[in-house]
């Protein structure tokens, strides 16, 4: 039931993610006016904004207008709502479970900006570090220090990377860093690794098909979201089994 009931509420917070992605880097208002389609302008009805079922129904475009809205909607919504109930079956309920569904929900609005416009907003990153450092000491006051720790470090390392290298870092994946601190402590830093990785095998493809060069940009926040979603639920293992590795192998 516990599981059924995240769902729903990741359906509709994926909903209202969609609003953010939309138009928090646009300086618009996330509350007024109400939702609306972005061709036409046309209010949209209630029962014509449920999550995912709505856009099923009309089949993917306005009821007024006719425009295709974007696949992002639903994506959004569905992938929030899967997410939320693996939380729970992950962490069950208690503090460690609304760290993560926070966590989640700034990840998945960063990497939907970063996807879509290109940038990882100030007004998500640091108010979501500072959260993050104020959840995380909730559920693990023992490690009151790891992730302070892991936010210094993480954002310090690319931070030397944006310096060394400012076409392929910006200061945006620097904060973004100490929020992935902030919530994960030292594993950031597997979630940075498994970001590069992704990054590397995306460009890589995407240069095998003639899609991107060299120097073709890619949002590296979309990587570094699913670095930390895959850390969130598994790091602690993936890194047993790297240690598990290494003793293995030297034995």
């Amino acid at each position: 039931m516990l599981a059924a009931a995240a769902a729903a509420v990741g359906l509709i917070l994926g909903s209202f993610l969609n609003v953010v992605i939309h138009r928090l880097p646009r300086g618009e208002s996330l509350v007024l006016p109400a939702s609306r389609c972005p061709a036409c302008r046309h209010p949209i009805s209630a029962a014509d904004n449920v999550p995912l079922i709505s856009y099923l129904i009309l089949k993917g475009r306005c009821r007024h207008c006719g425009a295709g809205i974007s696949l992002r909607y639903p994506v959004v919504e569905l992938l929030t709502a899967v997410l939320f109930l693996l939380a729970v079956l992950r962490f069950g309920f208690g503090p460690e479970l609304l760290r993560a569904l926070v966590f989640i929900l700034l990840l998945v609005a960063l990497a939907g900006i970063d996807l879509e416009h290109k940038l990882l907003p100030n007004a998500l990153t640091l108010p979501g570090a500072a959260l993050g450092l104020a959840l995380s000491l909730l559920a693990d006051p023992g490690g009151w220090w790891v992730y302070p720790a892991g936010a210094g470090a993480a954002s310090g390392a690319l931070l030397a990377l944006a310096v060394a290298y400012p076409a392929g870092m910006g200061m945006g994946d620097v904060k973004f860093a100490a929020l992935l601190g902030a919530f994960l402590g030292l594993y950031a830093f597997l979630a940075l690794f498994l970001a590069a990785l992704a990054g590397a095998i995306s460009g890589g493809v995407l240069m095998a098909l003639g899609r991107a060069g060299r120097r073709t940009p890619l949002p590296f926040g979309v990587f570094m979201a699913l670095g930390a979603i895959v850390t969130l639920f598994a790091g602690e293992e993936i890194w047993a089994a790297y240690i598990d590795s290494l003793w293995g192998g030297g034995s």
